[in-house]
């Protein structure tokens, strides 16, 4: 039987988990929600003996721009299906030009992560490049509901997102098929503006969007300001092609529309 060991069990982990035992897959973890401590080396040493399939989605170490799961267990990695959560980031900005999985990386603010990217790259490994996540309890319904939500007047910025479900039925689809390792990119078919998704999702709850504003009227955090330096669109053409992948949700209406729904 398939065994997946996830190194991690996040917000998009999880879901793939869910995907893979729905699927008859036996599933471990480590994380706060997992079954394996990450620290206990003889238990994921264990749990990696019985793995026929390994993903991470555990972060970088920012400090020390090394992947945490490689330092610590990267020669336990044997030659079986590994996987790895990444980032569109990899690719910086791009002035709003598209970009696929043959652009250059680590030319952005992502430098650990790019610097990780590589390094499961470099292993072998299907890495998954992913832009802006949103699902249920993470998305703009969440942001205009807690007062966060901003529109921000900046001409021409557009980012790239993907529903959490088709993450999961991307990694899903590699992990079954002979899909060869590699970058991919898990995105929808419609980069658009952060406006124009608080407008849809404004329209959907029948209220009036935020009042448009500057950059230094919105206050936003650093991490938030550095999601609006970044301007790209993201193809995914290479995940429909090789994995025969197709997203649920192909552009955020979709996705919007469905949590709207199960809101309700």
């Amino acid at each position: 039987m398939a065994h997946l060991f996830i190194f991690g069990l996040g917000y998009s982990a999880k879901r793939i988990a869910a995907a893979a035992k729905a699927a008859g897959w036996q599933v471990s973890a480590t994380g706060s929600d997992g079954d394996v401590d990450f620290g206990d080396s003889e238990g994921v040493k264990a749990a990696l003996g019985r793995a026929t399939h390994v993903l991470s989605s555990v972060p970088p170490d920012r400090e020390s721009e090394s992947d945490p799961v490689l330092n610590a267990y990267g020669d336990l990695l044997g030659k079986g299906w590994l996987g790895y959560l990444s980032s569109t980031g990899v690719y910086g900005d791009q002035n709003g030009a598209w970009v696929d999985e043959s652009a250059p990386t680590g030319i952005g603010r992502r430098s650990a992560r790019a610097a990780c990217d590589a390094a499961w790259l470099d292993r072998g490994a299907h890495v998954f490049r992913l832009p802006g996540i949103y699902g249920p309890g993470r998305s703009a319904f969440d942001r205009i509901a807690s007062g966060k939500a901003h529109r921000i007047d900046i001409a021409g910025q557009v980012f790239s997102r993907v529903h959490v479900e088709d993450i999961a039925s991307g990694v899903m689809a590699a992990m079954a098929s002979d899909a060869p390792p590699g970058a991919y990119n898990l995105g929808d078919d419609l980069p658009a503006s952060q406006n124009a998704v608080i407008e849809h999702a404004c329209a959907l709850l029948g209220q009036e969007p935020p009042p448009l504003v500057s950059m230094g009227e919105a206050d936003l955090s650093p991490m938030a300001r550095g999601f609006y330096a970044e301007n790209r669109r993201v193809a995914n053409g290479k995940a429909k092609r090789v994995l025969g992948w197709q997203p649920q949700y192909p552009t955020y209406r979709e996705g919007l529309a469905t949590l709207a729904q199960q809101s309700r």
